[in-house]
């Protein structure tokens, strides 16, 4: 059996960094799409709470989580990026918006599992 060592000196003091003086090296910039672009990317692609909303006020009647992902996707408003469960995640943020928001919120919960458009939302 080996016998440990004692540490005789204690760790030194930790070092300074002090700031780099003179010019920083030349470093390729990144290129960013035009405004434009991004701002045609923004408003072809919608979150799932707009798509959601936007099919509940189409459709006029409440709808469960499932039902609501089931049409976003049937019209085109939203696909899931490969997420395992849509619809846990689409009611979680319904449910948030109607406890953060209140009368504020697009949705109102009619029932277990089932939001409608509130009246008198905006659009």
């Amino acid at each position: 059996m080996t016998a440990k060592k004692k540490r005789t000196s204690p760790d030194p003091a930790p070092k300074k960094k002090t700031p780099a003086k003179g010019p920083a090296p030349s470093t390729p910039e990144r290129v960013s799409p035009p405004a434009a672009a991004k701002a045609a990317k923004a408003a072809s692609k919608s979150s799932a709470l707009d798509a959601a909303a936007r099919v509940l006020r189409e459709n006029g009647q409440p709808m469960t989580c499932p039902e609501l992902i089931e049409q976003m996707a049937a019209k085109g408003y939203w696909t899931s990026p490969k997420g395992k469960t849509p619809a846990s995640t689409l009611y979680a943020a319904i449910a948030r918006e109607v406890k953060l928001k209140g009368a504020a919120s697009r949705f109102i919960k009619t029932g277990p599992g089932r939001f409608a458009w509130r009246d008198g939302a905006d659009a």
